[in-house]
């Protein structure tokens, strides 16, 4: 322990904060204390602000990162969705499930409804959610998926496959409605479901009501042993109306006009 005072040029300071990886504090020190001589800071409240700029930055380091490792197709959030265009998109609802209390519980979440209606775009709001906690997510096409996880087999890499899918912490499976599977793909699907069950969350998208989840498998026996550990802790969200991408650049230039606030707005008093 040091029991002398000791210079050092700001040259030294740098190079040791970049040696301990301190980023934040690197590029903000010098702020900081000219803000902390201003503010009268006492010694341990300094130290504090260090420590809140370091974390702050290393947290959003870590959300960059987890969201473009996440694969989504575009970066919306919950609020960026139209809840007014569309009345059958339970606001409530869907609020909730982006506090993410369902991954805590590791149940899964099934949103069906016809092309348009923002069951990709409430997916991803979730999914962005949870890269900002700080989980693990994967985003991706029923089909993509399944093309991988069948070449997987083909390779012998399957179980080396199976094993990365395990560990991420959200598996958000999109469109699983324009995928019809054979036995064997059917079989993986069945593994990938069967090994996150009680264990990890999953969301997934369908055109398909469950009724009619037989015409993307086998038959009605591979359906219902799917679906029996897939909606047994699950969250189903319905969606009907129209296409958002048909008719929503006429619904925001009317609103617009109008000068209506948008409805999460007005309810979050914003």
């Amino acid at each position: 322990m040091m029991t002398r005072a000791m210079k050092y040029d700001d040259k030294y300071i740098r190079e040791q904060l970049k040696l301990f990886k301190l980023v934040d504090i690197r590029e903000n020190y010098q702020s900081i204390i000219e803000d902390a001589i201003k503010e009268k800071l006492g010694y341990k409240d300094f130290l504090i602000r260090l420590i809140q700029v370091e974390e702050e930055g290393k947290k959003k380091r870590l959300t960059e990162r987890l969201t473009l490792k996440a694969g989504f197709d575009f970066i919306k959030t919950l609020d960026d969705i139209e809840y007014d265009f569309n009345e059958s998109i339970n606001y409530q609802k869907v609020k909730e499930l982006g506090t993410l209390s369902f991954m805590d519980c590791n149940e899964n979440i099934i949103i069906i409804g016809p092309p348009g209606v923002g069951k990709s775009m409430i997916a991803t709001g979730i999914g962005i959610n949870a890269c900002n906690a700080g989980k693990n997510v994967m985003f991706i096409n029923a089909k993509e998926l399944m093309d991988k996880l069948s070449e997987a087999a083909k390779k012998d890499t399957l179980k080396q496959m199976l094993k990365t899918l395990n560990k991420v912490q959200l598996l958000i499976i999109d469109e699983l409605s324009y995928v019809k599977m054979d036995k064997e793909k059917e079989s993986i699907f069945f593994q990938v479901i069967r090994q996150r069950y009680e264990k990890s969350s999953l969301i997934v998208t369908t055109n398909l009501p469950l009724s009619r989840w037989d015409e993307i498998f086998t038959g009605q026996l591979a359906a219902t042993a799917i679906l029996d550990r897939l909606v047994h802790h699950c969250h189903i969200l319905s969606i009907t109306g129209d296409s958002f991408r048909v008719k929503g650049e006429k619904y925001l230039s009317e609103i617009k006009q109008e000068g209506k606030p948008r409805k999460q707005n007005a309810k979050e008093g914003k």
